[in-house]
């Protein structure tokens, strides 16, 4: 089919190469020109594992393009999907503003008709007024839309292996043939009939993902529930850490037998500093600001989202407990993306960590494998360091602020040779604190004293 993409962001970007690479005709636009023609000229300007992989093979095949005229790529589509950002207000709301300008040049551009299918992750009812949006600006009364909605559940760092390998694929829709054309979209993914990038050839046997027919309303608030959700399990786990600490207990052990339990399974359960990104703090706000619009009291997301703002003056609170005075001192600050196998710092841990370093005195030696020259733009005066040893060479301290595979493989022996004082803070309990304790090193983490 000939698809198109707007907003060629980390869910645009893997949505519109994935697509492709399934084999359909695909045009992305985005309104930054300067994105367009870095990928027009091979540049890849996010990171994600296999994303330069399939982007080069689709291009190849000549089957993605891309083009800053959002009226060429609209009209180029028998489907589109808005993939463009919902970034939070000081409310909480979702801004909606890019997604109403989106719905104003489709209606304003296209020749035919058109099914508009909401990626972005939007509110419940975002749905009713794209349509309504849709047929106020239309100048055509012959060219008729329909709205789908099709949530995403892409993971930053495993995304296009979550793209090609979803466990359902939730469709919102108003009418019979609006979820026959999404079904055929989604057909080579859900018979597994395509070049899967991720096994570098036929997709391994296994359980084939559910495809969800549901109402537009639903479809949108199953992503803020399901994101809500996690991040309610994270913040509780959170938790049960600060109270291991109190009484003597491991919260790894706690959170492993729990997750024993099928009914709540083990992921997400993990003590540190919190989550971030962009979905889970704008998710929960958004969710939260819905529920209390049309009168839902949500005052466990509410908490939800406390515990998760206090994780850093947790943090700080053992920093002082080890350096004392952190004016002056030499801190080592070992990763900045909001999570591993990704480059994207928005809202991550890490810079609020670095934030209050930077207000306290500390001087501050970076590394991140990815995020260094995202972060260099918001801070630009800290030493960053490409050789992690080199960002540890005289540290008073190490703080592990995202769980990169690399930090786990770190040579212990050789960082304390190097470090000025054999102290690691460990943001995300990434390491042993027996061993790291036979090895010389003060050790702290989260609910494991």
């Amino acid at each position: 089919m000939r698809l198109s993409v707007i907003g060629c962001g980390y869910v645009g970007l893997v949505t519109g190469a994935c697509l492709a690479e399934a084999g359909h005709n695909v045009v992305c636009t985005d309104i930054d020109a300067d994105r367009i023609a870095k990928l027009n000229a091979g540049v890849v300007p996010i990171y994600e594992e296999h994303l330069g992989r399939i982007l080069d093979s689709a291009h190849k095949a000549g089957r993605i393009s891309y083009t800053a005229n959002a009226g060429e790529a609209i009209r180029a589509g028998e489907a589109i999907f808005i993939c463009v950002g919902t970034p939070p207000k000081e409310s909480g709301e979702a801004d909606l503003s890019a997604i109403d300008h989106v719905a104003r040049q489709i209606a304003t551009e296209a020749r035919t008709p058109k099914l508009v299918i909401e990626k972005s992750t939007v509110p419940a009812r975002t749905g009713l007024e794209l349509s309504r949006a849709l047929s106020a600006y239309s100048k055509n009364s012959d060219v008729k839309f329909r709205v789908a909605s099709n949530p995403e559940f892409l993971r930053e760092g495993t995304a296009v292996a979550d793209f090609f390998h979803p466990d359902r694929i939730v469709v919102g829709v108003e009418d019979p043939s609006s979820a026959a054309e999404l079904r055929e979209i989604y057909r080579p993914i859900l018979e597994k009939n395509f070049h899967c990038p991720v096994h570098e050839g036929t997709c391994p046997p296994g359980p084939k993902a559910e495809f969800l027919v549901t109402t537009i309303n639903s479809a949108e608030l199953i992503k803020h529930a399901s994101n809500s959700f996690l991040a309610l399990k994270i913040s509780y786990a959170n938790v049960i850490a600060d109270l291991c600490e109190k009484i003597g207990a491991n919260v790894e052990e706690v959170t492993h037998a729990m997750g024993l339990d099928p009914r709540i399974g083990g992921q997400f359960l993990k003590a540190g500093l919190g989550y971030g990104g962009f979905c889970f703090p704008k998710d929960v706000q958004a969710f939260i600001h819905l529920a209390a619009k049309v009168g839902v009291d949500f005052d466990i997301l509410k908490a939800a989202e406390r515990v998760n703002k206090q994780r850093i003056d947790r943090f700080f609170e053992k920093i002082h407990q080890a350096l004392w005075v952190v004016k002056g001192k030499r801190v080592a600050v070992l990763g900045l993306a909001f999570k591993a196998n990704t480059d994207d710092i928005r809202f991550a841990p890490a810079l609020e960590v670095v934030k209050r370093l930077i207000e306290e005195g500390a001087l501050i030696h970076a590394t991140d494998p990815e995020a260094m020259p995202r972060t260099k733009a918001l801070f630009p005066h800290l030493h960053y360091h490409e050789d992690l040893y080199e960002a540890l060479r005289d540290a008073d301290a190490a703080l592990i602020c995202t769980e990169w595979q690399s930090f786990r493989r770190i040579d212990w022996e050789r960082a304390g040779s190097l470090m000025a004082r054999k102290l690691v803070l460990d943001g995300r309990n990434l390491y042993t604190a027996q061993r790291m304790r036979e090895m010389g090193f003060e050790y702290y983490s989260f609910g494991r004293e």
